[in-house]
């Protein structure tokens, strides 16, 4: 049953009116917070749920950072010639609204969790319930810094809600100290929430989740910009602990595919599925709240509201779609679309139309949209127009195993046995050889490979594996390789087109200069201009 998030009035007021983006707005704000309000446990959970929100936002998972700011780096591409602008194609300015506006919904976010941790204490209600409330809003404060950090680098920290104008202008921590309060604050948080036995969906945070954030969190760390290089024994530790936990045992949906029909059909498997932003509704009532995966990162079709009407904005680059071997067709063809939706008259009547799935040529591989997320899985009906109920994936057993390969060779400088048990693991999945009846299992495992063999397979597998998860560019970035794979998917357009004269290529042409304009600039973004003029302490980023 989908987890709805009901958000009372006066939490709503209160927790916006003390959103820490606004600490940066000159105008205090009226707001209603009475003391007597935090005190039962019913309006705690409302001002958790205000937290808990922040994720969903269009700014956020709801939206924005899905599909406008290039997360998704070399394996996708603003699939419309008429766009001249934006972070998608890297030649944006400090005015940016998009990039204005994930700051703005962090801090928010940020505010929420801070004001509720400090009205805590005084509720009057049953301690575990406390510590419990106290956990998830001290693990969603780290990953809002997280997704702060990553993006800007040094961001102000601020731990308290801001009560007074006075305190709006606060400087700049460095990424090393920021990370350090991340850690700080999921390491708290990691006794406190709630197991998965507790919970039967992956909407909240629980033990599972604080545990495989914190690996990814350590992998940022141990790589560019921190270079904590001991971090991979930490990211290592925490990967386990998710690998090992005796009292709910994670595994791999034997079908790759269904892990993302499930997504569309709410239905949980918290076994792979560990953490997911959760959305609902069609637009027929109030309640309810949308997203638009799979209705702007999906196949296009502008025919059949019973599939379900998605604009298609985006398509696979060709340079990602090659890295798949000959035979990962199953997860590939899932990933990346090997057909579009068109319409063609019925044959005893022209005034009726059916829809229809017309499939690529095997060359046409710079031509096909984002197939992971697909509105014809939806079982809400009637279907809105763009927004969808799918939920999206934050954390998934598969990327842990993932992260345990990667640190466990960075660690040891080779690929020891768990680290390939780990790689294959995902690897038999994606080759059908978890199904029931599958033979020869161990055909596509990786085996004999030196270290940088098997940190180039990994890195590889998790783009396979993990593509448009928003992850990729943090890949990039944290591996030092960024502006070098992008320009290379530029080279790739290129050469493409050279060698094969065909229109297949040409929607490819106009991105070329997007993946061009990448420099080491872009591997942060700006530092919002108008937070720059409400904050006199805060600096802008390198060359921007």
């Amino acid at each position: 049953m989908k987890l709805i998030w009901i958000i009372s009035l006066a939490s709503v007021i209160g927790l916006a009116g003390l959103g820490c983006s606004d600490f940066l707005e000159r105008e205090p704000k009226n707001m209603l917070y009475p003391d007597t309000y935090y005190n039962s446990e019913k309006n705690l959970e409302a001002a958790l749920t205000g937290v808990y929100s922040t994720l969903g936002d269009t700014y956020l998972y709801g939206n924005n950072y899905v599909v406008g700011l290039g997360n998704d780096a070399d394996e996708s591409y603003y699939f419309r010639s008429t766009y001249t602008y934006g972070p998608v194609i890297y030649n944006h300015t400090a005015s940016d609204a998009g990039v204005s506006n994930l700051w703005t919904i962090l801090y928010k976010g940020i505010g929420r969790a801070n004001l509720l941790l400090y009205k805590l204490p005084q509720a009057e209600v049953e301690e575990k319930v406390k510590e419990r409330i106290k956990g998830e809003a001290l693990f969603l404060r780290g990953y809002f810094y997280f997704l702060l950090v990553q993006t800007f680098g040094s961001v102000p920290l601020v731990l308290e809600p801001t009560l007074v104008p006075e305190n709006m202008s606060v400087p700049q921590s460095s990424p090393a100290d920021v990370y350090a309060q991340i850690l700080k604050d999921m390491k708290m948080a990691e006794g406190l929430v709630f197991t998965l036995n507790d919970v039967n969906h992956a909407g909240r945070v629980t033990q599972s989740a604080v545990r495989g954030i914190l690996a990814r969190v350590c992998l940022y760390m141990a790589g560019e910009p921190v270079n904590d290089i001991t971090k991979y024994k930490d990211a290592r530790y925490w990967c386990k602990k998710v690998m090992e936990d005796t009292e709910f045992k994670h595994e791999l949906n034997p079908d790759y595919r269904q892990v993302f029909i499930n997504l569309a059909q709410d239905k949980y498997d918290t076994k792979e599925s560990i953490w997911e932003v959760e959305f609902w509704g069609n637009l027929s009532d109030a309640y309810g709240e949308t997203g638009i995966i799979g209705g702007m990162n999906g196949i296009n079709n502008d025919y059949d509201s019973e599939i379900g009407i998605a604009r298609g904005m985006y398509a696979a680059t060709g340079t990602f779609y090659k890295i798949y071997e000959e035979d990962d067709t199953l997860r590939r063809d899932w990933n990346i679309a090997p057909f579009t939706y068109s319409s063609t008259p019925d044959e005893k009547d022209n005034s009726k139309y059916h829809t229809v799935k017309v499939y690529h040529a095997p060359e046409s591989y710079w031509r096909r949209y984002l197939g992971k997320y697909r509105r014809e899985m939806e079982t809400l009906v009637p279907k809105a127009a763009h927004n969808t109920p799918i939920n999206y994936p934050l954390l998934r057993y598969s990327d842990v195993l993932l992260m345990y390969a990667e640190a466990e060779n960075e660690l040891f400088k080779m690929p020891t046995g768990a680290a390939y048990n780990a790689i294959n693991q995902v690897r038999r999945r994606a080759f059908g050889k978890l199904m029931e009846g599958a033979v020869d299992v161990d055909k596509y495992d990786v085996r004999g490979l030196d270290y940088r063999s098997f940190q180039k397979i990994v890195r590889e597998e998790r783009s396979r594996e993990l593509c448009f998860e928003s992850l990729r560019k943090g890949d990039l970035i944290r591996w030092g390789i960024f502006v070098e794979r992008m320009h290379e998917v530029a080279d790739d357009i290129e050469q493409d087109m050279a060698d094969v004269k065909e229109v297949n290529y040409k929607p490819a042409s106009y991105c070329v200069t997007g993946f061009r304009n990448v420099s080491e600039k872009h591997i942060l973004q700006p530092i919002p201009a108008k937070e720059l003029s409400l904050n006199r302490l805060l600096k802008q980023n390198p060359s921007w």
